[in-house]
């Protein structure tokens, strides 16, 4: 006869409600830790994505992601020009945020390099990669567009033609993909009347100088369109994105492009570090905080509840003592019930939790690794937890039973 199995189906109410509370608590942990490696998963998930082994930013800075970097369109060309690089391609990332049916809709820009770049590496789950320069874009579901649906940004708008599933930044923000120059049209779209000003602006300091004054029509250029002048920068990209050729010396490669004194160059993996030691650092390290905290927090309920039905228990525990049954069977039922108890709790955790994580505002993703880590602590919190217990009943006296 199993003692531990008698006494829960004895209390089974009482037991079923606290181990489902047990359940929701580590609920909660498996939680942070999803929302821990979701987090790593998301920071990195662009940069494993694009498949670069280079990335060129702006001299000085950290690359696209972690602070502003704008280099010339025309840097692509140079770096493709390197002995060793197979091919290089424009990036262009941003976000920006607009309102659409009266809700805040924050997105992740990132342009593609049409045409050589038209979004087939991307995870497409409905639709087509772009086969236009301008007006098509492919968002992903986050972002909750439908396929066919027209987004207007600016003074366009941008029909979606491709959905992805899961392509998020690190801020949990759903990507749109557009080509570069829409990418580029988007970010630096201006009101018509910042445009206006600027162009007075513009024929203003112009009339001012000799130059203006002896040729009038250089007045009426500098009141036209950028592109058509050509002592004005085009817009420029946040940084250029490179392959290296197969056997090429990549060190080699790297030294060339550092270099130059405009930019700095960083490997797929430099990148990838400044992103999880640099732009989402505190965020990991604040997670795996609460994550520690929660886990002490569970070992302190479940060692309170094993010692509040060890009272219970006492005058049946000092009864079975004075009919001379050993310490190591009253062990046996409280640490039996404390193992029964974490296992169900854990059971239940990871059944709310697929039905639940899905709904979470952030990626909650659960590896094998981290399941088994979780249920590897979970029986040792509920062995520890029971010392507690284990110990309050081995104080009980025999005679206690002849007490009432």
């Amino acid at each position: 006869m199993n003692l531990a199995s008698r006494d829960i189906r004895h209390n089974i109410g009482r037991f079923s409600l606290t181990t489902v509370g047990v359940g929701v608590l580590l609920m909660l942990v498996m939680g942070m830790a999803g929302i821990y490696r979701g987090l790593i998963h998301e920071a990195t998930l662009l940069v494993d994505a694009v498949g670069a082994d280079l990335w060129i930013v702006q001299r000085a800075t950290r690359g696209p992601f972690a602070e502003i970097s704008r280099v010339p369109r025309s840097l692509a060309d140079r770096v493709a020009a390197v002995p060793g690089v197979q091919n290089a391609r424009a990036f262009v990332y941003h976000t920006l945020q607009r309102e659409r049916d009266g809700k805040p809709l924050r997105v992740a820009v990132l342009g593609l390099d049409w045409p050589v770049d038209r979004g087939e590496w991307l995870p497409l789950r409905a639709g087509r990669p772009v086969s236009q320069n301008h007006f098509e874009m492919i968002a992903d579901r986050s972002l909750g567009l439908q396929l066919g649906e027209s987004l207007r940004l600016g003074k366009d708008s941008y029909r979606v033609v491709g959905l992805t599933q899961g392509m998020t930044d690190t801020g949990g923000n759903g990507f749109a993909f557009f080509t570069e120059q829409d990418a580029r049209t988007v970010q630096f779209d201006q009101p018509g009347e910042a445009i206006r000003l600027e162009r007075a602006t513009r024929r203003a300091q112009m009339g001012r100088v000799d130059l203006g004054q002896t040729d009038p029509k250089l007045i009426d250029r500098a009141g036209g369109l950028v592109a058509n002048i050509p002592v004005l920068l085009p817009g420029q990209i946040s940084a250029v994105i490179a392959r290296t050729k197969r056997g090429a010396d990549q060190q080699s490669v790297l030294g060339t492009l550092n270099s130059w004194t405009d930019v700095t160059a960083f490997t797929h993996q430099e990148q990838s570090d400044l992103l999880l030691l640099g732009f989402v650092d505190k965020a990991r390290r604040q997670l795996g905080l609460f994550r520690t905290l929660l886990v002490i927090v569970s070992a302190l309920i479940m060692a309170l509840i094993l010692y509040t039905m060890t009272l219970d228990k006492l005058h049946d525990i000092a009864l079975l003592k004075l009919i001379g049954a050993p310490n190591r069977t009253i062990l046996g039922l409280i640490l039996q019930q404390a193992v029964v108890m974490g296992a169900i709790g854990y059971g239940i955790a990871y059944a709310l939790g697929q039905v639940l994580f899905p709904y979470f505002p952030r990626l909650v993703l659960l590896t094998d690794d981290d399941l088994l880590r979780l249920g590897l602590i979970v029986l040792g919190i509920s062995v520890a937890a029971s010392f507690l217990g284990i110990w309050k009943a081995l104080r009980v006296e025999p005679n206690a039973a002849l007490m009432g």
